[in-house]
């Protein structure tokens, strides 16, 4: 019996030591992966500074300028219509700047952002006929000249058009990865919450000439002296009309609200010592409450020069509007979405980025003459971005 008993005894033992060997090596496993693992947060940077820029296409609408001269056409059908050079600029230079900062050993990240860009239009198109000389005959003490004259007017249409815009985001967010290695041991899937900024300013000055219809008016009749000049087809005057507008309009949008975000990276390629390729990609959305406002001016003015007048003596016969000064401004709640896709290459502490963005703005200008037009204010292009982290 007592050889049973000091077997079971002997077991036991064997028991406990295998128990108490196997929780001695998964302690000292543990140790030693808790030191790689701060070893490995203390090598990572805790402050990235990026710098980078964006070629945007600007889908900045508003209403266009087309003026109505109730008396004559606005300007010659021959020629292209003024909407065609008051667009506003298609593209803008755009200078990006970012600070995160993510506390050692933590998995929470703190970062600020801005986004500036300003752009400008200018067009002045001149569009003109070259109507042909006349000739006449002139009778003097007894001779006979050939007079050759040429026109005091012709058709034309002038379009002078400048547009400015301006526009600034700025971005405050604390973030979470909340990737649990989905995408590789050093990827990440961060969500963010915070507030965003934006402000938008647009300036449009828009001047409009023409002479829609210039034409000769004769009088048929070979024996009538007229200023020294007889002919069979005796030149009587010169009509035309001479119609000008301008319009002058300020326009912005300033705005905050909370913001959601996802930025997510996935290395594919390479290891972090010697260089690593990674997708990235992030998704936002933001709504923003702010002001709207939109100041406008315009004035339209149509002169006839008619055969009895001379040349200095163009009397006004239309002009208008009777009201030309409109001034707005408005609440707002503009909804905002955006997103990028990109490739980066990373080796320790430096970081270059390249890829496409957009940001989507609903209704956040007023972008009317006389009345309120809500139009979108949207961004989107190429970019590239270089970061260095720092400390670590």
């Amino acid at each position: 019996m007592s050889e049973l008993i000091n077997e079971n005894d002997n077991r036991a033992t064997i028991r406990w030591r295998l128990l108490t060997g196997a929780s001695a090596l998964a302690l000292t496993g543990y140790v030693a992966a808790s030191a790689v693992a701060k070893a490995e947060d203390a090598s990572h940077p805790q402050l990235w500074i990026e710098l980078g820029g964006e070629l945007s296409r600007l889908s900045d609408g508003q209403e266009t300028f087309s003026p109505n001269f109730p008396d004559s056409p606005a300007r010659p059908s021959i020629f292209s219509p003024s909407q065609k050079f008051e667009r506003t600029p298609l593209y803008s230079i755009d200078e990006y700047g970012r600070l995160l900062f993510q506390p050692e050993g933590s998995d929470w990240s703190f970062s600020a952002s801005i986004r500036y860009g300003r752009s400008t239009s200018n067009k002045h198109v001149v569009q003109q006929t070259n109507p042909k000389a006349f000739h006449l005959l002139r009778h003097y003490y007894g001779q006979t000249n050939q007079y050759t004259g040429f026109p005091s007017a012709e058709r034309f249409a002038d379009t002078a058009s400048g547009n400015n815009e301006e526009h600034f985001i700025l971005d405050f967010q604390v973030g979470k990865d909340v990737g649990l290695g989905m995408f590789g041991k050093n990827g990440s899937s961060t969500v963010s919450l915070g507030v965003r900024f934006a402000q938008f300013h647009s300036k449009s000055d828009i001047a409009l000439k023409s002479d829609p219809d210039f034409h000769f008016s004769y009088k048929y009749n070979p024996y009538v002296l007229y200023f020294g000049f007889t002919s069979s087809k005796l030149l009587k005057g010169q009509a035309y009309h001479s119609n000008s507008a301008s319009l002058r309009a300020t326009r912005s949008f300033r705005g905050v609200g909370p913001s959601l975000s996802w930025n997510a990276s996935a290395p594919f390629a390479g290891n972090p010592e010697g260089g690593e390729l990674a997708l990235d990609w992030s998704v936002n959305a933001a709504l923003l409450f702010g002001r709207q406002q939109a100041r406008t001016h315009h004035q339209t003015t149509g002169r006839y020069h008619g055969a009895q007048y001379g040349d200095a003596v163009r009397p006004i016969i239309f002009q208008g509007p009777t009201a030309p000064d409109h001034s707005r401004s408005r609440n707002v709640t503009v909804p905002n979405i955006g997103g990028s896709v990109g490739l980066s290459w990373k080796l320790q502490n430096f970081k270059m980025s390249a890829g496409y963005r957009a940001d989507f703005f609903f209704n956040a200008m007023d972008g009317g003459i006389d009345a309120h037009k809500a139009y979108d204010r949207n961004f989107f292009g190429p970019f590239a971005t270089v970061s260095i982290g720092l400390g670590g």
